[in-house]
């Protein structure tokens, strides 16, 4: 098991776009802050976009950056681009999902949380 001082240095972005896979990319992002497997601290990508210098500072610092987007648009990814971060870029629907047919659920959310944990993994 990680120790929290990894995931402490983590940080996830998510996209939270209008289409399903971009709301189910977020819920994504919440579970794995919520459950510890990345700080819930300064990781907002919005305060990215922004240009707020606290949230750029914060995710210039991580160790890993990981962006979620829904779909290959990419906004999570280039968001972080813009500020040279160059983030481990995960996208929904190479996973199986399909934009504007897959319905947000509480199983689904887990088990996207569980692939991308599993990838990370530190032993």
């Amino acid at each position: 098991m990680e120790s929290k001082v990894n995931a402490e240095k983590r940080i996830v972005y998510a996209c939270s776009g209008c289409a399903d896979v971009g709301e189910i990319a977020d819920q994504v992002g919440r579970k794995l802050r919520r459950d510890g497997f990345a700080t819930p601290k300064a990781s907002c990508l919005v305060g990215i976009g922004a240009g707020l210098q606290s949230f750029v500072d914060a995710a210039k610092a991580a160790d890993t950056v990981i962006a979620i987007d829904g779909c290959p648009v990419g906004c999570a990814k280039k968001i972080l681009e813009n500020i040279d971060i160059q983030p481990n870029s995960i996208v929904l629907t190479t996973m199986g999902l399909v934009k504007g047919e897959t319905p947000l659920s509480t199983g689904l959310v887990e088990n996207l949380a569980n692939t991308i944990q599993s990838q990370f993994v530190i032993s």
